[in-house]
């Protein structure tokens, strides 16, 4: 049984029974000899780990204990661009709420979830939804996803946000306070990393009334032939920063030195991605790391993944003028959010795995 037709949402194409994935699923042949088992690659031992950083010390009135963290965390910045959160000041019980409420959105059935889908052709980006944004090879994703933006409070649309399960909105209201209050720390240490006062990236960033943070909840369906699609393509993120949940299913894969790393499943953790929002105002101090998303046919693998960008056209992004030299000319050229975003998009094929 093969099932075609790409206005179908994936869980449903999962729950078909269909043995073959459709063919605009499948993606091309080089990425093909890259995809492995998700689990398999878990546990291998012998690849390069994502670096955990305990945030206990972060705001330690011990100098020595703040000092190191916060040369750990742009340690990390600056090597991977990408890392684990341990000790980050949200509570467990409060992420496990977050997680439910996601949980229960998405077992609902297909029909009750399409009350919120939303149309990415007249605009409307918020919402359920199967494809959020065009691909470079033109393939679809193994995912279905629920899209908003959940701070500052007074940008917010509550009338698309789930009704059900009722803990939806409560929950995911605390977590974006709090999770902005995070970035807030995490911006401070990297400003402070460039040799720059605390505030600087924040400001650059468009502050706490215009850095917006954006929530996608990624459902990945079991996958009958997961050697042949990927849940996310390969990619950059164009945000700030990036915050990412996940149902402790493995699934992350991070372009590192060459090869795709598979990143561990840690505890109580949240995964933190710079953007490149970020990157270009550290001149490329900071890395946005390339990376991917596997599925499997085991196990469903949820991620909540929260996006903090910049306001779309009121910011020129740009190397930092304290971060360029001659001896280190600038790597970007300037661009609105919104001019970085469209040219992300209709680059040509062949610079896929060029995040500028």
């Amino acid at each position: 049984m093969v099932l075609t037709s790409t206005n179908t949402r994936v869980e449903s194409l999962s729950k078909s029974g269909t043995l073959q994935i459709p063919k605009e699923y499948i993606r091309p042949q080089d990425e093909l000899t890259t995809i492995t088992d998700i689990f398999h690659h878990e546990n291998n031992q012998q690849c390069p780990q994502v670096p955990t950083i305990d945030l206990n010390d972060i705001v330690s009135n011990d100098p020595k204990a703040r000092e190191k963290c916060r040369q750990e965390i742009v340690k990390a910045a600056t090597e991977w661009g990408v890392m684990h959160l341990v000790n980050h000041g949200i509570s467990s019980d409060l992420i496990n709420r977050v997680k439910a409420a996601g949980e229960g959105f998405f077992d609902q059935p297909v029909e009750e979830k399409e009350k919120y889908s939303n149309d990415i052709d007249s605009g409307n980006r918020q919402g359920y939804g199967s494809r959020l944004a065009t691909n470079a090879c033109g393939q679809l994703e193994w995912q279905d996803y629920f899209f908003h933006l959940i701070f500052p409070e007074d940008k917010r649309d509550l009338t698309i946000w789930p009704s059900t399960p009722n803990d939806y909105i409560p929950a995911t209201e605390e977590y974006a306070r709090q999770l902005r209050q995070l970035a807030s720390k995490i911006l401070a240490v990297l400003s402070l990393g460039l040799r720059l006062e605390e505030e600087r990236l924040e400001k650059e960033v468009g502050g706490m009334e215009e850095l917006l943070l954006q929530l996608k909840i990624n459902y990945y369906p079991k996958c009958p032939q997961p050697e042949l699609a990927l849940g996310v393509e390969a990619h950059t993120d164009v945000s700030a920063l990036t915050f990412i949940l996940h149902n402790m299913v493995p699934g992350l894969q991070l372009f590192y030195n060459g090869q795709w790393v598979t990143a561990k499943c840690v505890p109580d953790s949240i995964i933190m991605h710079i953007g490149d929002t970020i990157e270009i105002l550290s001149n490329g101090k900071y890395k946005s790391i390339l990376h991917r998303g596997l599925v499997n046919k085991e196990k469903v693998r949820i991620s909540w993944a929260v996006f903090c960008e910049p306001p779309i056209e009121k910011i020129i992004l740009k190397p930092l003028p304290e971060t360029v030299s001659e001896e280190q000319p600038a790597l970007f050229p300037p661009r609105t959010f919104q001019q970085h975003m469209e040219h992300k998009l209709f680059r040509k094929n062949n610079e896929t795995l060029d995040p500028k």
